[in-house]
Parts: C-alpha cells; structure tokens; sequence
C-alpha cells in the first residue's frame, strides 16, 4: 500500500514540483493551497507524512504542527525560505520532525520523507512489541520452576545490564526469542527499536538488502532507497535468529558490524555507523558448523561472548505444569473461557517428550483450550499423539516405565483402599511419609 503524503504549499509551481516528484516516487499525494483545507482533510484521512511550507496565506507553521501532532503521531516536515529558519527550528521544538530552507534538491525532501517514514514505523512496531509482550508475558517473562530455567533468568538478570553480545542456543521452540526479547525489555535499550530477523528466512538473494539496506538502482526492481535491518535497529537492539543459516560472504560483513559498528548500503559508497546490541540464535552446535567450515570461527567468537544455553523441555519436566498453567490462562483469557484439565490429561501431558519443547506445549494447550466445549479438558480431548503412548514414536526409557509402573501400582492400591493412605502404605509395605512423598511427587490426588 503506498505511504500517503499531506503537502501544503500555497505557491502554485513549487506545489506542483514537488507533488509531481512524490508521485513519481510511488506517494500518495494530497496537496493543499491553504492550512485550513489541509486540516479539514487531515481530519477525514490518516496521512504518514505532512509537508508543509511555514508561511501560509491564512496561519503559520506552528498552527500546522499543533494541530497535526496532537491528534496523529504524524511527522511534519517544514519547507522554509531563509530568513525563518529561526520559526523553522521553533517548530521542531513543537514536534516537527525536520525542516528543509528553499531552494532545496528534491531528493533532499524524498530522503528526508524515507527517514521521517523509516521513524515512524518504529516507533510503530516498538508499541506493537510492548503490548504483544504485556498481553502474552504479562509478570514473568519466563515461566519454570527447574534450576536450569533459574540459571537462565539468572544470566539474563546480569546480561541486561551491559551492552555485550549474546549468543543463544537450543533446539527449536525452546524459547530463544523470548530470551531475547526479555533482554531487550530490561535493558537500558528498552524505549529503542527490537528488529527480530529470521535468517533462515530471508529471501536468497536480497540477504544483505534486507540487512543492510540499498541504494535505488543498486539492482533491478530497487526504484528508491531502502534502509536496512541494522539501521532501523539503530540505538536498540537487533536479534538474528537461526544465524548459521547466512552465508559466509554476509557472515563477514556482520563480523564488521560487531567490530567496528559500521557498514555500507547495498550498491552504496558511504559508510554508516549504528548503536546496536547484538544477539544471535542458533539450534545447532556452532563448534560444529565452524568445523565444518560452513561458519567463520572469527564470528563466533564475536559472538560467544555470554552464551546462554536454552535446555529442551524433557530435561526440565517440573517445568511442564507451571507451563500449562501459564498457557491455560493466556488463551482462556483471551476466548474468555474459564477451562480446567482434568487430572488424567495433566497426566498425559507430563509424560509425553516434546520433541518441539515449549512451543509444543503452548500448541497443545492452545488447540484443547479453543477446542473445548466444556468447562473440562479430559484424555479424550487430547492429540492422539500423545495419548498413544506420549512418546510420539520414540521407545519409553526403561526409568520412565518404572515410574509409570509404580504411579499406576500406587493409584491402584489408593482405589482399592477408598482413599485411606495408611491402609495403602500398609499395602505397599512403606511408612505413610513415603507414600505421601511418593504421591506429591507423581501429582496423586486422594479423597482421605
């Protein structure tokens, strides 16, 4: 969809040369001779850009600038002719975002409307960030009660402090994004831009466009300047995810951007600083990878500087329910159900692996909890792939049939016994401590 353009400008040619080189640009233009034409338009349609001479033949800048910032989160850009550069800088001070003295070049006012626009959808996709993470984070970020996910959020806690590169790794759907994006959010770079970039995503051959930006004409289809990743993440903080799946060549021009905070433009002569903190991704061994001498040993270095290792969810079972706990109330509260799991779903869900660890998990509960229609998720309500066997295809480990064979053997003297833990410890030759310790251990519930 084309960027929509305000111009105001009550000189009749200049009004015309520049509304001819915005369209021209591929903008959407809606010109006006007078400020009170342009508001009243203002007020009917959301525009991404106002340009505006400052001296109107019925008000000034100052009034355009009141009026347009205080409704829309719109940038003004102010055309002024020598002698009111002082008025010009006055209405920055206001809220414009930039000025330009006439005479100008037009493609001083087409770079000036890209940064304006480029600004803008920050500032954008940074509230959009902040209300996706306090409507599906809210409290802690990261939900578990195990040591390991406590080493975690212990690491994260000193990392956010500093500037220094992180290097996250695990396997898929551990939670290396939330990782990263937790850093973010308590660090000092937190009011700053978070660009997520999945590498494993770019497009073959745009890789470094979509990176580091281009200049217009650098390739067949770039028509205009086109900032990059890098750039829009400058002052906060930018997160590539799956990195060993970028090519050595683009490897090396990161390895610049971690060294030296520079880098050009595709197709570009000058250079280009950035304040950004890195963190990378990654659910492969990089030692692995540098061996095979598919990544450069240079970068990671750059990037091992504080690793954090993201363990899969089978090594950290006591986690599981907190999880489904925390899942459970993010989409019931958002489909406005009140749902419980039954115990025996709870049971099924705490013995099956996740080969897709946490984000299985939130996959599982969201699809029984948007599937329900009852207050009470039970066995038959879950994935057959866990209910026939929960092991999705891999042979149980011999510990875990033991435990399975000794939680069934346990229910069943509790059955037979109506409830009566002493009768049942007798039974099953342990103290009445045991078998309590025994039942709060496999999540037993009883009558008595």
């Amino acid at each position: 969809m084309k960027e929509k353009i305000l111009l105001i400008e009550d000189d009749k040619i200049m009004r015309i040369s520049v509304e001819d080189a915005l369209k021209k640009a591929k903008y959407d233009v809606s010109s006006f001779e007078t400020g009170t034409e342009a508001l009243r338009a203002f007020k009917d349609t959301p525009f991404d850009v106002a340009v505006t001479d400052f001296r109107l033949p019925d008000m000034n800048g100052f009034d355009i600038v009141k009026e347009i910032t205080k409704k829309q989160d719109t940038p003004v850009i102010m055309m002024t002719a020598y002698g009111t550069i002082k008025d010009a800088v006055e209405a920055i001070k206001l809220g414009a975002f930039d000025y330009l003295t006439k005479p100008f070049a037009l493609d001083e006012l087409l770079l000036l409307i890209e940064r304006a626009l480029m600004i803008k959808g920050l500032k954008e996709e940074n509230i959009r960030l902040k209300k996706d993470l306090n409507r599906c984070y809210g409290g802690p970020n990261i939900t578990g009660e195990s040591v390991e996910i406590k080493k975690v959020l212990s690491l994260i806690e000193k990392v956010s402090t500093s500037d220094a590169t992180v290097l996250i790794l695990g396997e898929s759907g551990t939670g290396k994004e939330l990782v990263a994006t937790t850093i973010h959010y308590q660090s000092k770079r937190s009011e700053k831009p978070l660009i997520k970039v999945n590498c494993a995503a770019l497009p073959e051959g745009l890789i470094e466009s979509e990176l580091f930006g281009h200049e217009k004409g650098a390739f067949t289809g770039a028509v205009r300047r086109k900032p990059g990743r890098f750039e829009a993440a400058d002052g906060g903080t930018i997160f590539l995810d799956e990195i060993t799946d970028l090519p050595l060549p683009t490897q090396a021009k990161i390895l610049r951007v971690i060294q030296e905070l520079q880098f050009d433009r595709v197709g570009g002569t000058t250079t280009l600083t950035v304040d950004v903190r890195i963190i990378a991704a990654s659910n492969r061994a990089l030692e692995e990878e540098v061996k095979a001498g598919r990544f450069r040993e240079d970068l990671f270095y750059r990037l091992n500087v504080i690793p954090i290792s993201m363990p899969p969810l089978r090594e950290r079972r006591e986690d599981i329910l907190p999880l489904i706990g925390f899942f459970m109330e993010k989409y019931g509260r958002g489909l406005a159900k009140n749902i419980r799991f039954t115990q025996g779903a709870v049971d099924l869900l705490l013995a099956y692996d996740y080969p897709g660890n946490t984000r299985e998990l939130e996959n599982i509960v969201e699809r029984c909890v948007t599937l329900s229609s009852s207050g009470t998720i039970g066995k038959d309500d879950m994935p057959s792939f866990i209910v026939n066997g929960g092991q999705s295809g891999k042979a149980l480990r011999l510990s875990d049939v033991a435990s399975d064979a000794e939680k069934n053997h346990i229910m069943k003297v509790l059955k037979t016994t109506l409830g009566n833990k002493t009768k049942a410890a007798d039974m099953l030759g342990i103290s009445r401590k045991t078998l309590w310790e025994k039942m709060n251990a496999y999540r037993i519930q009883s009558e008595k």
